[in-house]
């Protein structure tokens, strides 16, 4: 028999928002998280990104917030970054709407006046990045002092990024009794103190996630020309069914996906700054096969997942193996093996050479122009026979 969210310990308004969402049936994350916390206790769910995890928090903690007084929200969330701050909000809100409760993303790169103003009016539930939260402590306009409940979302990615000093002179500033939610792919290192010192007692949960390997992809690495490069991928992405194309920045992503549109490529970019329902809709065009591919930021991929793309395609460097993996993961999954595409200028190869030799990955990079009969058919082209 399954089990719905009313069977969780989620009361009707919320059930029935839920199903307004199109959000039916819990994930396996929601199940074992969500009567723990309901119960108040503090809890410790290890979850790969889009398992959905934002909502095994969000939703009880909604059902249990007290609303707050302005400048002194009830509920508070850390994340390691501005675009899951807002992807969280964005999540939350309809849900905290059927509350009378008020989210709030508060971050870093965005005006703080704003941010203040918001505050004054009064959140009950704060979603920030913990740089930006400092300033607000440090200049008065937030308290922690009401605080009930805590979430420290993807606590790996936060030491990874080194915010972990941040994020525990915060921990210390929360002066009532509270709740504390940790969630994160890995428990180990830095995270482990984090628990030791921050949990009392907590329920430990966890999803199995089987990790895609380097050997279950296809891995190619094509020097390009930075005038030649959109036309490059513009090719591989005409000769794939679905390509998803990862770019660093926002910026970037929007600026791609119009000059793939100008070749002739269906695309839509996929990031943080976009509204929900817009995001929604790529994602959803991308699924039905309505357009060829979507262009991502790192942390906007983490929500994207669909079965048959043939295609990933690194347009801008990943920052490290992890990365890597994790975007070109989009593609081996279901069983299925994908290729993984790695465009390089020339100021580029020093970085991708060492990224190479962290993987364990020994092949040529072979140089193509978008004419080049070989992009129409990368998986079966082996890189091997080449001679650089």
């Amino acid at each position: 028999m399954s089990v719905g969210f009313s069977e969780l310990g989620i009361e009707k308004d919320l059930v029935e928002e839920l199903n307004r969402l199109g959000i039916i049936e819990p994930f396996e994350i929601q199940k074992i998280t969500i009567p723990d916390i309901l119960k108040g206790r503090d809890v410790c769910g290890k979850a790969k990104t889009g398992s959905g995890k934002t909502i095994a928090f969000g939703l009880p903690l909604l059902q249990l917030l007290p609303a707050s007084k302005p400048g002194e929200p009830t509920g508070l969330a850390l994340v390691p970054t501005r675009e899951l701050a807002i992807q969280v909000c964005n999540e939350l809100e309809p849900l905290a709407l059927k509350r009378g409760l008020r989210v709030r993303a508060i971050y870093g790169g965005s005006p703080i006046e704003k941010q203040i103003e918001a505050l004054k009016k009064g959140v009950d539930f704060v979603v920030a990045t913990p740089g930006r939260l400092i300033d607000l402590l440090e200049r008065g306009d937030i308290s922690v002092a009401s605080v009930e409940k805590i979430v420290i979302d993807e606590a790996d990615r936060m030491a990874d990024m080194g915010f972990m000093p941040q994020v525990e002179w915060i921990l210390r500033q929360v002066e009532l009794d509270h709740q504390t939610l940790l969630f994160s792919a890995t428990l180990d290192g830095m995270v482990s103190g984090l628990i030791s010192r921050y949990q009392q007692e907590p329920a430990m949960h966890e999803v199995e996630s089987r990790e895609v390997t380097v050997a279950e992809m296809q891995h190619r690495f094509i020097a390009v020309h930075e005038m030649d490069q959109v036309k490059v991928a513009a090719t591989i992405i005409n000769s794939s069914n679905k390509t998803i194309v990862f770019t660093k920045t926002r910026w970037g992503a929007d600026k791609l996906a119009s000059k793939l549109l100008q070749e002739n490529v269906t695309a839509a970019a996929i990031h943080g700054d976009l509204r929900q329902s817009q995001r929604e809709k790529a994602l959803k065009d991308f699924t039905k096969g309505k357009i060829r591919t979507l262009v991502a930021t790192d942390v906007a991929a983490r929500g994207i997942h669909v079965d048959d793309v043939e295609a990933v395609i690194h347009y801008d460097p990943p920052s490290d193996a992890k990365t890597y993996l994790h975007r070109s993961g989009r593609t081996a999954r279901a069983g299925e093996s994908g290729v993984v595409v790695s465009l390089i200028c020339w100021d580029e190869e020093l970085e991708i050479r060492k990224l190479m030799r962290r993987l364990g990955l020994k092949q040529p990079i072979v140089e193509m122009f978008s004419n080049d009969e070989r992009l129409k058919n990368l998986i079966s082209w082996n890189p091997d026979l080449e001679a650089n």
